[in-house]
């Protein structure tokens, strides 16, 4: 590959600190990240449109005109105005070029000339003249043909426009003689790609749209490529064999099966099922990597810790990843209570344990005396060190960025690792996208509990749903409130926790209740929560802070306010915090006056069903996969070219042609593999 590539941007022409700054907003550091940077659109510039009949921020149009006179205004007289007539319609426009005097030789007096123009800033004078400023207009010889009828539109930063980019880019690939291909020769024309060279080129300067779909296609299809191939590689990772091991002090001989016999309920078949699977892989040589996916309720938590138990009683320390304090806490808590006659040393660590506190618990850690560590991602800070961490869960692994699993995953011995999520994957994506992982599903609900009944509320019924949660009250039952908003703001309808929590007291005045959000202290959140969960607080305000990790078993209503505002996966997860018990259990989804279609279209899958699952596919449907919040961490979210909307064949196709070759050359070694070998290091960035 060219040298260049790898060089800061500043060695280009024309690119100085400030515009470095810029690129640097977009990630643009080097002349590679330069060339890369995909257009977000296309101007098609092939049609003509008269001046006057521009769409006002639309796209560069084209027009014919003549250039009636030109002058140098402004005190330095550096300024150019150009008038020029459109040869069609007649009208006048006045091109102002504001420290731009080399535009003055760009033009002849009575010539004509290709317009392209986007924007329309002001009138000047009469009404049948219009102004265009430089960065609005481009103005060129004129041609029958045009040579370039579709100009790439960038995303921009800083001090960047249009045509800065499209300079620096034109510059960068005048530079460059070749640029390598990214895959071997035969996936071109297995696959019917266009070389690596033509598809950046043909990117930034595309003749048709043609050329436009096959640039993209071809590096969607490389990108994809890698990506997969980082992630299937360390499938079949082998175990590390000399990990010390830690003498559990405990009066049960067998943990597992002694904590079974003792809950007060039986374990569901999908449960046992994926404890089972998951028990599996803990006793293979190769290292787990496994989802555990469950809708709201479902037990996933308690799958983790039995799995969890059977790795502490053969004297693993294992490790139990949140990604809120909240919820590590409420982890925390439920864990103590659920260990506390098994003899199993338990911590908790976050960002706030500090002083002489933190330092006897990472002692203890260090030393093997704590055998279950739950925490936040303070689990993988440069001074938490491990005895011998066999095993990692990460809940609600979404909310985790790929650095911070692979942070926490390095302080251990090719640990073992158990992913969970609470927002159930559709299967087809499932396959697809985490296909280098194992996946256990839990669908069966605990027995005894009751399906949430669901109601959309407009404005006319709201009475009738505060009259039956007071109803709830009278019976000792409690309720959530949710809101869009923590405090009130100008010119918006959407309601707060701040100004309904003082109409809900007065309302509810024979009931206590509380706020909480997210700009509270952690200390008072948890305080909060817990108040609720076992004091006489009745009903509880908030944002969606509380819509995963709590469970308050009374808690029969729950109320979202503006529901067309959160998503399908968020209002689920929200509806998932009640009908924890055999209660009778009431959700109340209240949409504004301007619900669109589309918004009641996806309120009313919730109506139909309480099925995570058949939601996540519904939610497909709908929004298209880029937003299944399952997968916003999964690696495919950082994808330039590939589109998971658009791409899932492709992403299938990929996975299919990564899994038959590391099947036949596990090592990349042959010859035939070179490229690919050689390639590897350089897609690490794109999955962290």
């Amino acid at each position: 590959m060219d040298s260049i590539l790898n060089l800061n941007i500043d060695v280009l022409k024309g690119i100085g600190p400030r515009s470095k700054d810029s690129y640097a907003l977009l990630n643009i550091y080097t002349v590679k990240d330069l060339i890369m940077y995909r257009p977000r659109g296309y101007e098609d510039r092939s049609s003509r449109v008269c001046i006057g009949e521009q769409v006002i921020g639309g796209p560069f149009t084209n027009t014919i005109v003549q250039v009636l006179r030109k002058s140098f205004f402004g005190k330095a007289l550096n300024s150019v105005k150009i008038e020029v007539k459109d040869t069609k319609n007649g009208i006048r426009g006045n091109l102002l070029g504001f420290n731009r005097k080399y535009l003055y030789n760009m033009v002849k007096v009575g010539g004509y000339y290709n317009l392209y123009a986007n924007l329309i800033f002001n009138k000047a004078g009469n009404s049948s003249r219009y102004g265009f400023n430089y960065s609005q207009f481009e103005i060129k010889e004129l041609s029958d043909k045009i040579s370039n009828p579709f100009v790439p539109v960038y995303s921009l930063a800083g001090n960047l426009n249009q045509k800065t980019i499209r300079k620096d880019i034109t510059n960068a690939l005048s530079l460059i003689k070749y640029i390598d291909n990214d895959l071997p020769d035969y996936m071109y024309s297995k696959y019917k790609l266009i070389n690596t060279d033509q598809a950046v080129r043909k990117m930034h300067n595309p003749e048709s749209t043609e050329d436009i779909v096959k640039s993209r296609y071809t590096l969607a299809f490389s990108e994809v490529f890698y990506l997969q191939l980082l992630a299937l590689r360390n499938v079949n990772e082998k175990k590390k064999t000399n990990i010390k091991t830690i003498n559990i002090n405990s009066e049960n001989k067998n943990l597992v099966d002694s904590f079974i016999n003792s809950l007060q309920f039986s374990l569901t078949s999908d449960q046992e099922k994926a404890i089972k699977e998951i028990i599996s892989d803990l006793d293979s040589d190769i290292v787990m990597n496994r989802l555990l996916q469950g809708d709201v309720g479902a037990g996933k938590t308690m799958v983790a810790w039995i799995t969890a138990l059977y790795m502490i009683e053969k004297g693993y320390q294992v490790a139990f990843m949140a990604p809120t304090e909240l919820l590590a806490k409420q982890h925390e808590k439920n864990a103590n209570s659920l260990f506390k006659n098994f003899g199993i040393e338990t911590a908790f660590l976050d960002s706030n344990t500090k002083g002489k506190k933190r330092e006897e618990l990472l002692k203890n850690i260090s030393d093997g005396k704590i055998s279950l560590i739950i925490g936040t991602h303070a689990l993988f800070s440069k001074d938490v060190f491990y005895y011998n961490l066999a095993y990692v869960i990460i809940d609600e692994q979404h909310r985790f960025g790929v650095k911070q699993r692979t942070a926490l995953l390095s302080k251990g011995y090719n640990p073992d690792v158990l992913f969970m999520t609470a927002t159930p994957i559709p299967r087809t994506l499932a396959l697809t996208i985490y296909g280098n992982l194992n996946i256990s599903t839990i669908k069966t609900m605990p027995s005894g509990r009751k399906s949430v009944k669901t109601y959309l509320i407009n404005s006319e019924h709201v009475e009738e749903m505060y009259e039956a949660i007071g109803v709830e009250f009278s019976r000792g039952h409690k309720a959530y409130f949710v809101y869009p908003r923590i405090e009130d703001e100008e010119e918006s309808n959407l309601k707060s926790v701040e100004q309904m929590f003082s109409e809900l007291s007065k309302r509810y005045s024979n009931y206590k209740g509380a706020i909480v959000h997210s700009k509270l202290p952690n200390e008072d959140k948890i305080k909060i929560l817990n108040d609720f969960a076992e004091k006489d607080i009745s009903f509880l305000v908030a944002t969606s802070v509380v819509e995963v990790g709590l469970d308050v078993p009374i808690a029969t209503c729950m109320v979202v306010e503006n529901a067309e505002f959160f998503g399908l996966s968020a209002l689920h997860q929200l509806r998932g915090r009640v009908g924890r018990s055999t209660l009778d259990s009431w959700c109340f989804l209240v949409y504004g006056d301007n619900i669109t279609e589309e918004g009641k279209r996806r309120l009313s899958v919730l109506r139909k069903t309480n099925d995570g699952f058949e939601i996540a596919e519904e939610d497909l449907k709908i929004r298209g996969p880029g937003e299944i919040s399952g997968l916003k961490q999964s690696g495919f979210s950082n994808l330039k070219y590939a589109d998971l909307e658009q791409d899932l064949s492709l992403i299938k196709t990929v996975k299919e042609e990564v899994e038959t070759i590391l099947k036949e050359d596990m090592g990349l070694i042959s010859l035939r593999n070179a490229v690919i070998r050689n390639n590897l290091s350089m897609y690490n960035s794109v999955s962290s």
